[in-house]
């Protein structure tokens, strides 16, 4: 059922130096990478292929019995430890069996595939997990790149605009506090870069630890698939754990139930007497329950009980994951609607400040530094919009990855 993981894991490592090589890493194939190299994952699969090797014994009959023994041996007299001289001694072989009835066996067969359908589960919520996770760590590393590009960008305006105002200085053009104030500017630019570019590496070694392989580019995350409330609450891994435990907790219930009634044993010996005849003995054991109100009753009773228990679970579950998918999809909204909002009355006109100022310049009517403040407010703008972009994203990853939707997870 899960031999294919050792083979992919094994493409996996082979893919891994033309990954690294290769630009731009797509959010897919890190996603894939990460759940091919989880330990956690790995351990789930483990654990899925335990239950199911345990599920392929579970309908068995127990193992037989060899009985070998010596019966009536003398211990006193003159023949006394003789295995042959007093008549009722005899050297004994056979065989037992204990008899679980085919309504047990099947009862606990059907446990046993419960067990496995529970932890295929998890093996499903582990993968979703770690693909949630990498994808959150991408689009840290992604959006952390973007922003750095923004903060060279204002490196590159005050650089430009400071060697200018020097110019200018020299021909009398200006006067020095401006370039005071550019060169002020220059240092807050270049520390600022350098905080983002840590920011940058931070969220670097963290995708790193999920995918394996440095990730030099990343393309623009796309295709999000858009979850709705009844699907995603179907689907949360806590709902489908629930229900598998419930179906765990009847099955053992009834196993519970099948155990009121006792499983019978046989045994079949040969006895050989040297010099008398040999003899044959059969016996049947049944067990009696002499008080079930005290001891079945009550084990079927407290198995019934971990039904209710698991019952009562799923419906908490599925409250929580209606509630987190409803905190979720109002945060995009919100998000959204930011989004759209900050575009049309903050960016569009701090690039039209932008232009206005340009002209400006060019005509002897601005400072430099009245263009460096328009472009720096620019690029302000643009990375308050970015932040926003990032957070809205990293919702609606959260409501991709998180439930177990077709395809979505091993």
């Amino acid at each position: 059922m899960f031999t294919h993981y050792p083979r992919a894991a094994l493409l996996a490592v082979a893919m891994l130096p033309a990954l690294a090589a290769a630009a731009p890493l797509t959010l897919e194939q890190a996603l894939d990478l990460a759940v091919q190299r989880s330990e956690a994952a790995h351990a789930a699969r483990a654990g899925a292929a335990s239950a199911t090797e345990t599920a392929r014994a579970a309908g068995q009959l127990p193992d037989p019995m060899l009985r070998v023994g010596i019966d009536n041996l003398p211990m006193t007299g003159g023949d006394r430890f003789s295995t042959t001289r007093d008549s009722m001694t005899m050297k004994r072989i056979g065989i037992g069996q204990e008899w679980v009835s085919a309504d047990k066996r099947a009862a606990r067969q059907a446990t046993a595939d419960a067990m496995v359908n529970r932890e295929s589960v998890s093996v499903r919520a582990t993968a979703a997990q770690v693909r949630m996770q990498t994808a959150l760590a991408y689009l840290d590393v992604y959006f952390a790149r973007e922003a750095l590009k923004l903060a060279t960008q204002t490196e590159h305006h005050v650089h430009e605009e400071l060697e200018a105002a020097k110019v200018r200085l020299s021909s009398a053009a200006t006067n020095s506090q401006e370039v005071l104030a550019l060169t002020s500017a220059r240092g807050v630019a270049e520390d600022d870069s350098a905080d983002v570019s840590q920011q940058e590496r931070g969220a670097r070694v963290a995708l790193e630890r999920w995918v394996g392989v440095p990730a030099e580019d990343l393309a623009a995350p796309v295709g999000l698939p858009n979850v709705g409330e009844e699907s995603y609450v179907a689907n949360h891994p806590a709902v489908l754990a629930a229900q598998r435990d419930i179906e765990v907790a009847r099955r053992e219930a009834a196993v519970a139930a099948a155990n009121r009634k006792p499983n019978w044993s046989w045994e079949l010996s040969y006895g050989q007497r040297t010099g008398y005849s040999d003899m044959v003995s059969l016996g049947v054991s049944i067990p009696l329950p002499v008080a079930p109100a005290q001891r079945q009753d009550r084990d079927t009773a407290a198995r019934m009980a971990l039904v209710d228990k698991a019952e009562a679970n799923l419906a908490e579950a599925s409250r929580a994951a209606t509630a987190e998918f409803r905190t979720l999809a109002s945060d995009a909204q919100r998000l959204t609607d930011r989004v759209e909002r900050y575009q049309a009355s903050v960016v569009a006109p701090a690039r039209q400040r932008t232009v206005a100022a340009l002209a400006g310049y060019r005509s002897n009517q601005v400072s430099l530094m009245t263009l460096f403040e328009a472009r720096h407010a620019e690029v302000e703008t643009l990375r308050k919009l970015l932040s926003l972009k990032r957070d809205l994203v990293k919702v609606q990853a959260q409501l991709a990855f998180k439930p177990l939707l077709a395809g979505g997870a091993p």
